[in-house]
């Protein structure tokens, strides 16, 4: 009689303990559905507020940049039939080779030419491209300040201000300007001043706490005049306890902001140089230096004097200081800007300033 009786309540105990586990299975379901339900919401609205790019690997080679802005600029100012856009034609390189231009290919390059010219377009030749697309956002981050119009002075005087103004010149010196299409992008280092680089992107730092380095080390004399890369609007001038003396500069499309850091004791920056100031393609904005490395204002405390210089890319203001900044391997981009060098004159013989030789307006200034 025990044993029917245990079985019995062994039966009743095991349909008891099925029906609560299918009761809790539920509810943990029902629970669940509701928040996976509430966070698809959230992700959808997020993704809708949040639909920029968020990382990008620079690794367009000075060769593929070389070519593909020559093209670009013989036929603004041939006035070809076909006209190219180097940041396009580079968009679609980087979609033929995975992003890595390590496996550029020439060829690649001339095949799409000839297309080009055999009636083709663009669109047509990108519709089958996945990530044409996001080639083309991220390559004009990175290179959209680089080429267009701009005017230069050919009466040979030279500039005695960093000003872009042009509303206390003579009519005579604004006739002295002519309006060109090409390279409107400087090297950070002046004319006739030597330096020295390597590829040291994302090499370790521990000063501070370990990091990786997010820039260019352009080593050099101390004084070389540092040069604006692009036109824009100085965004952060003073100290930082590890760039030193630094300049941060926006660019106007708001896209790239240029970081030049370790700048020389006592006098780093050109005179009136000040945050929100307006600085142009060329201009002379500092001197290098080796300040650094110290909580302590104006010490210098880098081993080799050197210009720190990189690139930050800005898709959303969300990713300015913050973990989600996007900084990038500029190495190829000094070598591509080593053709086109900014001359400097001695502006000031008792501060030893200098100055930019060549008056230079840069079109995007007044627009």
């Amino acid at each position: 009689m025990f044993i029917r009786s245990f079985v019995f309540n062994k039966k009743i105990f095991i349909l008891i303990f099925v029906f609560v586990l299918i009761v809790l299975l539920s509810g943990s379901f029902l629970i669940y559905f509701s928040f996976s339900h509430d966070d698809e919401n959230s992700e959808d609205s997020n993704d809708d507020s949040e639909d920029f790019i968020k990382w990008v690997d620079f690794n367009v080679t000075c060769e593929a940049m070389k070519l593909t802005s020559s093209l670009d600029i013989e036929s603004h100012n041939n006035s070809n039939s076909v006209v190219y856009n180097w940041i396009e034609l580079l968009s679609y390189l980087a979609c033929k080779n995975g992003g890595d231009f390590k496996d550029f290919k020439s060829s690649d390059l001339n095949k799409l030419i000839s297309e080009l010219n055999s009636g083709k377009s663009m669109q047509e030749l990108t519709n089958s491209m996945k990530y044409y697309s996001y080639y083309l956002e991220a390559y004009s981050a990175v290179l959209g300040g680089f080429i267009g119009n701009y005017s230069i002075d050919t009466s040979g005087n030279s500039s005695t201000s960093n000003s872009s103004d042009v509303s206390n010149k003579t009519d005579s010196e604004i006739a002295s300007f002519e309006n060109r299409y090409g390279l409107k992008a400087f090297l950070p280092i002046a004319k006739n001043y030597n330096f020295s680089h390597y590829d040291d992107f994302g090499n370790s730092r521990s000063y501070g706490f370990k990091r990786t380095h997010l820039g260019n080390d352009l080593m050099g004399s101390i004084g070389t005049p540092i040069i604006a890369v692009e036109s824009g609007t100085v965004e952060h001038l003073g100290w930082n306890q590890y760039g030193g003396w630094r300049i941060g500069i926006r660019s106007f499309d708001g896209k790239r902001y240029y970081y030049y850091a370790h700048l020389r004791k006592n006098h780093p920056y050109v005179p009136d140089l000040k945050e929100g100031a307006t600085v142009t393609a060329g201009d002379v904005i500092g001197y290098l230096g080796m300040t650094g490395y110290s909580i302590k204002e104006n010490v210098n405390n880098i081993n080799v004097p050197h210009l720190h210089f990189g690139m930050q890319l800005i898709f959303d203001e969300s990713q300015v200081d913050s973990p989600n900044e996007i900084w990038i391997d500029v190495y190829e981009i000094i070598e591509f800007l080593k053709q086109n060098r900014s001359e400097v004159i001695l502006s000031n013989s008792d501060t030893r300033d200098y100055s930019r030789k060549v008056k230079f307006q840069d079109s995007i200034n007044f627009e």
